[in-house]
């Protein structure tokens, strides 16, 4: 009997215990602007080849913001899509020198004429983007059109630095530039990416893996300011945005493996007046940086130190930063690898942790995934198209496939969904082991997303007005951004899940 009342009393105990959540909107970080994903590389097969019921499906996923009748979150609600603006590849077959014609594109201008047929399928999720209300679109270039190239090709050299480019073509590039943008009305247009990698053949046979080339920071300036002058010449609002690093040091970092090219501390380059590359005085170019937050996030100390740096340099600067691509890649010192798909918990919550550290240390005011579908063996997408198990970008899965969702989807979703472009971020803190928790805030709401990578938790909630009420979304091992409502004030947290808690006044 004595011993089945400790028990109970120990039980009792550890039931009671609440967490409390402090929240105060008077401590403001950065304005947010958008949640996002690219429409490479499988786009160009799903939106051209898939039967509509699953294109629909897709787009529904990506970027609906409606609820069903039990008050559960259709989609995710992106705010921004990117699409990839092709360089032609896809025109030159296997003499294009990338093997997989997954990792082709086509392009708009072939020919000196322009085809506005091309890009069939990335059209199609594009305009569902759209029809659905998703805030930004964003056109984006691994390499300029091949008839433009040095080489005649999409894929670099292979030697660090150099951009595969013919200079004289400029204008025409700019012009290629202006006409794509006014054509699609983007938002933004960001004109180079992950400039620090080679881009060149990966073996003896000359072939690359995609379009891509490099280019250093005096020819970005360059091409910048020839850019710039031609959208003022046609009046274009489409922004120009910098620079896609291929990791976060480049933005921050003046000593690199990238130094003696030409190819690190972009933050300072671009956008500090005593540098030669100073371009933002130009009025197409949006005052803010892009980086790629691949082959930094693990260990953990290294995960938040980086981005610590980040935000401290973004700040001295005062321009925003936007995480503009990331999916796993690599071992990550052991913690995760990026093979093998994984539509469970465990890719979700590695996830989570990263965009947590990106927006509370590094103070972004974006985050970007990279593959919205993916065919792959790989933690590289939010959906998956696989035919009866058939994984891989081939022909079993181009023309149809089994639309599958992961957990990382809607985990991406408890920030997507929620968290809206002009809210802002906002002092937020609990005392819960194994708990993350950022807060962000509007008008007439709060947001808190909390990451819960232990076993679960009672959350204390506060009273922030007279007139408040709750309402919360669970995504863990048994639910997708599940939908209830919070009648008192404790909030529980399942083990390992992501929840995002919205109190609307």
């Amino acid at each position: 009997m004595k011993q089945l009342f400790h028990l109970l009393l120990i039980i009792s105990f550890h039931v009671s215990i609440a967490q409390k959540l402090s929240i105060d909107p008077t401590v403001t970080y950065q304005t947010m602007h958008s949640f996002g994903a690219s429409d490479c590389w499988s786009m160009q097969m799903v939106g051209r080849y898939y039967p509509v019921e699953k294109r629909n499906k897709i787009a529904e996923l990506l970027f609906s913001k409606e609820l069903d009748a039990a008050g559960n979150p259709k989609g995710i609600g992106l705010s921004m899509w990117r699409f990839n603006i092709g360089a032609g590849s896809t025109e030159q077959g296997t003499g294009s020198k990338i093997t997989n014609e997954w990792r082709r594109a086509e392009c708009f201008l072939e020919n000196g004429k322009y085809n506005w047929t091309k890009q069939q399928g990335q059209q199609w999720f594009l305009e569902a983007a759209k029809r659905h209300g998703v805030d930004f679109t964003l056109g984006f270039l691994n390499s300029a059109p091949v008839s433009m190239t040095k080489n005649g090709l999409a894929i670099g050299s292979g030697t660090l630095g150099e951009w595969n480019f013919d200079k004289s073509k400029m204008d025409d590039f700019a012009d290629f530039l202006a006409q794509v943008s006014a054509k699609f009305n983007f938002d933004y247009l960001s004109p180079f990416n992950e400039p620090q990698w080679d881009w060149g053949p990966k073996s003896k046979s000359g072939f690359g893996s995609q379009e891509g080339t490099p280019i250093n920071n005096e020819d970005i300036a360059w091409a910048t300011r020839k850019i710039d002058e031609t959208f003022g010449q046609k009046k274009l609002k489409t922004r120009i945005v910098l620079t896609e690093a291929a990791q976060i040091d480049y933005l921050y970092k003046s000593k690199t493996n990238r130094s003696e090219v030409h190819q690190d501390n972009q933050i300072e380059t671009f956008f500090d007046k005593s540098s030669p590359n100073y371009v933002g005085n130009l009025k197409s170019v949006e005052s803010l940086m892009c980086g790629h937050s691949y082959f930094t996030t693990s260990p953990t100390a290294e995960l938040i130190k980086k981005r610590q740096d980040l935000g401290a340099r973004i700040k001295q600067q005062n321009i925003p930063y936007w995480q503009s691509e990331y999916c796993i890649l690599g071992d990550n010192a052991g913690e995760i690898k990026g093979n093998g798909v994984d539509l469970g918990m465990k890719t979700a919550l590695y996830v989570a942790k990263v965009i947590h550290a990106d927006l509370t240390h590094a103070n972004a005011s974006a985050w970007h995934w990279w593959l919205s579908v993916s065919a792959n063996d790989f933690k590289d997408g939010l959906i998956y198209v696989f035919n009866n198990g058939v994984k891989g970008e081939n022909d079993k899965n181009k023309f149809d496939g089994e639309v599958l969702d992961s957990k990382l989807l809607w985990a991406l979703g408890n920030y997507s969904r929620f968290i809206r472009p002009n809210m802002q971020r906002i002092k937020t803190e609990i005392a819960a082991e194994n708990v993350l928790v950022s807060g962000y805030t509007s008008k007439n709401q709060a947001v808190v997303v909390f990451v819960n990578n232990g076993e679960s938790q009672r959350v204390e909630l506060p009273k922030m007005r007279k007139k408040q009420k709750a309402d919360a979304f669970f995504t863990s091992q048994t639910e997708n951004l599940t939908h209830r409502k919070v009648n008192k004030n404790t909030l529980e947290l399942p083990a390992e899940s992501v929840v995002t808690l919205v109190i609307t006044y």
